[in-house]
């Protein structure tokens, strides 16, 4: 039986987004936010809510761009500092002691140690709220070598992306493979008629 926990936000996993902007002087900032996801294919599209009070918020407003970079298991440290200092009281990501550089294609920065990053351009704003839902087009797809399967293509296992629980606050690691998908269900749609 299933027991009511009543309306929270709860859904698991949330992604560990780092939100990489730059500040009116050029400083960067990283964010820690789990209130994200992918919103499109075309245009590819991610999206992620801020609340406005927050520093990031300015910025991406200011700069129209962000990237989410996606920290590895082995960065939940600064992943979570990120996430408990405000860049509005200091340069957090200099006392991080990180190393960051300039995007490629959008005016913000990227964690150079995470082994992936999407460079976004801001091209909607939706009011939800207590926060704000920006959404990026995503224009480039970085990624380390090292993370690609031998078909040149993101292998989650190698990523190892940190994930968030939100109703424990906790931080966890991705699981087994489980099946291909659009292919573990195929007999199920076979047997009701679809191919």
């Amino acid at each position: 039986m299933k027991k009511s926990l009543g309306a929270k936000p709860i859904v698991y996993p949330t992604p560990v987004f780092l939100v990489g902007s730059y500040d009116e002087n050029g400083v960067a900032n990283m964010m820690n936010a789990a209130w994200g996801g992918l919103c499109s294919s075309n245009p590819p599209s991610v999206a992620v809510s801020i609340r406005q009070e927050r520093h990031s918020y300015d910025n991406i407003i200011q700069k129209q761009a962000f990237t989410i970079n996606i920290p590895s298991t082995n960065q939940a440290k600064v992943a979570d500092y990120f996430g408990l200092v405000s860049g509005k009281k200091c340069d957090k990501v200099k006392l991080s002691g990180v190393a960051v550089e300039r995007a490629e294609f959008v005016d913000a920065p990227m964690l150079k140690d995470c082994p992936l990053v999407l460079e976004c351009r801001l091209i909607a704003t939706h009011d939800l709220g207590v926060h704000t839902q920006f959404v990026g087009e995503i224009i480039d797809v970085k990624i380390e070598e090292e993370c690609l399967d031998s078909a040149g293509q993101p292998d989650i296992r190698l990523v190892d992306p940190l994930l968030f629980a939100p109703g424990n606050r906790a931080y966890f690691a991705i699981g087994d493979f489980v099946g291909q998908a659009f292919a573990v269900g195929k007999d199920i749609a076979a047997h009701n008629g679809f191919e």
